[in-house]
């Protein structure tokens, strides 16, 4: 982790401090995995910008007492030894008399009194403007977008921010989240959107997407559809993550653990929670009242031979049975429901052998100690990729691989393979130094909530569709000629994604069509693979009037239907005084993809 941490902080300095003025408003984006350390990642980076000579820093938190007080704890006790003066939110007379004597770090929620309170503080000190300010906003995706975008307006958390921004001459706005979907989809209008991007690598240990989603289902043992289960209690999908639970556990306390958690997802509805407790409840006392039986013993046998365990020395069955009648007897076992009707600290879950229930609590900033076990079947009627990717509590470095289970079932695990698929690509894109990340995802799932994206400006591409511009131009129709002319004697040709973007380049797009995002998609699909084949369809001497409606014959519509995973390139050359540019023009037909949906920002 130290040399990741080193790693981010000197990339980031070199690119973006050495150049930056301390006279402009710059934003950048920091992002890496869900539970992969960005919060030591933003330390790093903050001890690297005051050897830069930034005197002032902000760490903004989403709008949770709980959270901005572990942030500001954590702060104190990771970097009050390296000289910065450290301010909470109530703070602002030892802000003032410091007066940047020190660097100085404030912690602060995103909560409109809290950041207004701030603002004034910092709008009336003698020595704010004219020193350049250094802005962390922690999951800059979730509170500080202006929601109000589409209706004209600004939102008064996003409003709040640009005015703590511009008390300062100068500022550089980072924003840190595992989820960038909604950043990466703002307009060059948004004072939000990131000019530049780093990402960082998840240390050695960490299970992430990859673990949990990357791999073929039959071959990934800690994998459990619950729909493979039958209803009965003592073979149902909660029943058995019980089970698992308790092995895990077990194993984990005679190893010299304090705690094993298992976290279940019901839903966002409290009444939800309250099933789910009933339920887990019902089974506990199932399993406590027949502990003894055979079929039990069974069970629980079945599931410790399913269980390796990588980090710690598996112990015998008879020591696992034993520990585990003491969890299931004693006090050691806890079930926590966490919602807005509930007050759970994270001590609560730190010690022994607990079951948590909850919905959206569950979501951000919430980091659960060996998490090994999750049942997850929360469902959206229009599920968005960055809320379901900040459920990935399981994500983390402290899990055993070989006590893991995740309990979902298969609609969920192809959601989730589909998202973490996307986040594969935004990391590769990055890596290759794409300015313009593009987002996809399968038709039924989008990337973000639709208020803190501006939807005039943001065209969706579905993939399947037949694109073509109404009115284009060819740059060099000779030129064109002569790559074209190569490929008109077969039906189809299977050809490099490099040469689709080659002949691209000669066209000229009308108003109607945005040939710049298709080729933003084609170059994202060569950043994930190099290698990737597209299909060449070339059509010499058409005849096509403009203004039609339609491009394609029968015939060639349906040979592109064909390859439904490729990208398709059909060039019409049309000849003829039939109301294009040019009684001689190549006009391009595009096909990406099908059942993949394409987000551009004009």
């Amino acid at each position: 982790m130290a040399q990741s941490i080193s790693k981010t902080a000197s990339a980031f300095k070199s690119d973006n401090l050495e150049s930056f003025t301390f006279a402009e408003h710059e934003v950048g984006l920091l992002f890496g995995n869900v539970q992969a350390g960005k919060t030591a990642q933003m330390f790093g980076i903050i001890c690297s910008a005051a050897d830069a000579s930034f005197p002032l820093f902000i760490i903004l938190t989403t709008d949770n007492v709980a959270l901005q007080r572990q942030t500001f704890e954590r702060v104190q006790a990771d970097l009050d030894r390296c000289g910065f003066c450290i301010c909470n939110e109530r703070d602002k007379q030892k802000f003032i008399d410091n007066a940047l004597t020190k660097p100085v770090i404030i912690v602060l929620k995103k909560n409109s009194r809290v950041l207004l309170q701030w603002y004034n503080t910092l709008f009336a000190s003698s020595f704010v403007k004219g020193n350049a300010l250094f802005v962390v906003d922690d999951e800059a995706d979730a509170a500080s977008l202006n929601t109000l975008v589409n209706k004209k307006r600004v939102s008064t958390i996003n409003r709040r921010l640009m005015g703590i921004r511009d008390a300062s001459i100068g500022s550089m706005y980072l924003q840190v989240t595992g989820t960038p979907q909604a950043l990466l989809l703002q307009s060059s209008m948004s004072a939000f959107k990131p000019a530049f991007m780093c990402y960082f690598e998840p240390g050695e240990g960490y299970l992430g997407g990859d673990f949990f989603f990357d791999y073929d289902e039959k071959n990934n043992t800690c994998v459990n559809f619950i729909d493979m289960y039958s209803d009965d209690i003592t073979n149902d999908g909660l029943y058995l993550a019980l089970v698992h639970h308790l092995v895990a556990s077990a194993q984990l306390i005679l190893s010299g653990e304090k705690v094993c958690n298992f976290v279940i997802h019901p839903g966002i509805r409290k009444a939800s929670h309250n099933i789910a407790r009933e339920e887990i409840k019902n089974r506990i006392e199932y399993l406590k009242s027949t502990i003894c039986d055979e079929d039990a013993v069974d069970a629980l046998k079945v599931m410790y031979n399913k269980t390796v365990p990588e980090n710690t020395v598996q112990h015998n069955f008879p020591e696992i049975y034993a520990k585990i009648k003491d969890i299931i007897t004693g006090k050691e076992m806890k079930i926590l429901v966490m919602n807005g009707d509930t007050n759970v600290g994270e001590e609560e879950y730190s010690t022994g052998s607990n079951i948590i229930i909850g919905g959206t609590v569950l979501g951000r900033g919430v980091t659960f100690p060996k998490l090994q076990t999750l049942y997850y079947t929360r469902t959206a009627k229009k599920p968005q990729a960055d809320t379901m990717w900040q459920h990935s509590r399981m994500f983390g470095y402290d899990r055993d691989p070989g006590l893991m289970a995740l309990f979902i079932t298969k609609h969920l695990y192809k959601l989730f393979s589909n998202i973490n698929a996307t986040n594969d690509s935004i990391i590769s894109q990055a890596e290759a130094g794409i300015e313009k990340i593009q987002l996809y995802y399968p038709e039924g799932i989008n990337p973000t909530r639709r208020n803190v994206v501006d939807l005039d400006l943001t065209d969706l591409i579905a993939g399947g569709t037949n694109y073509f511009p109404d009115d284009p131009d060819n740059t060099d129709i000779i030129k064109l000629d002569a790559i074209l002319n190569q490929f008109i004697e077969d039906n189809y040709y299977l050809v490099g994604l490099k040469l689709i973007l080659q002949i691209l380049d000669y066209v000229v797009p009308s108003d109607d069509f945005s040939l710049d995002a298709f080729k933003n998609v084609i170059t994202t699909k060569i950043a994930e693979n190099a290698f990737e084949q597209g299909v060449l369809i070339v059509r010499p001497g058409r005849q096509v009037t403009q203004g039609t409606g339609s491009l394609l014959s029968p015939n060639d519509r349906e040979l592109g239907s064909e390859f439904n995973k490729s990208v398709v390139l059909t060039m019409y050359e049309i000849k003829g005084d039939l109301g294009w540019r040019h009684n001689r023009i190549w006009v391009p037909n595009i096909k990406l993809p099908e059942f993949i949906n394409y987000y551009d920002v004009r």
